[in-house]
């Protein structure tokens, strides 16, 4: 099988309100194995709610600034960062800045879930059901 290029302009954009919208780039419908990717991008002063999923997720700052959140510690990022959050941590991230903050994810397995900390709820990560608050 040959490999695939992606055109960030031909890919769906998963809307997530507030000006904040997820991208998924790679995960088990293009056939990856082991792994999930795509990005979020925030307006300014646009956050996600706190939450956490079922797998190990690795976070880079692509663009912009904004501050990280995991398990109640706060941390300042900027472009390049990147952050490991191992499964079942809390966590969130919040565009500090005032440009566009872009993030790519990536996810250690294609079956992830996301758990919102406020109300426990899970859903499948960026399914029709997952739009409780906003984000990647």
């Amino acid at each position: 099988m040959a490999g695939t290029i992606l055109k960030l302009d031909e890919i769906e954009v998963f809307d997530r309100g507030s000006g904040i919208k997820s991208i998924p780039l790679v995960g088990g419908g293009l056939g990856a194995q082991g792994i999930a990717t795509g990005m979020t991008v925030f307006p300014p002063g646009g956050g996600i709610v706190e939450h956490w999923h079922n797998v190990e997720e690795s976070v880079t700052v692509l663009a912009g600034s904004g501050t990280a959140e995991m398990a109640g510690e706060q941390a300042p990022v900027s472009q390049y960062d990147a952050t490991y959050i191992p499964a079942g941590v809390p966590h969130r991230f919040i565009n500090t800045g005032d440009s566009e903050m872009r993030i790519l994810w990536v996810y250690g397995g294609t079956e992830v879930t996301r758990t919102v900390a406020a109300t426990g709820e899970t859903f499948k990560h960026l399914s029709a059901e997952d739009t409780t608050g906003t984000g990647g």
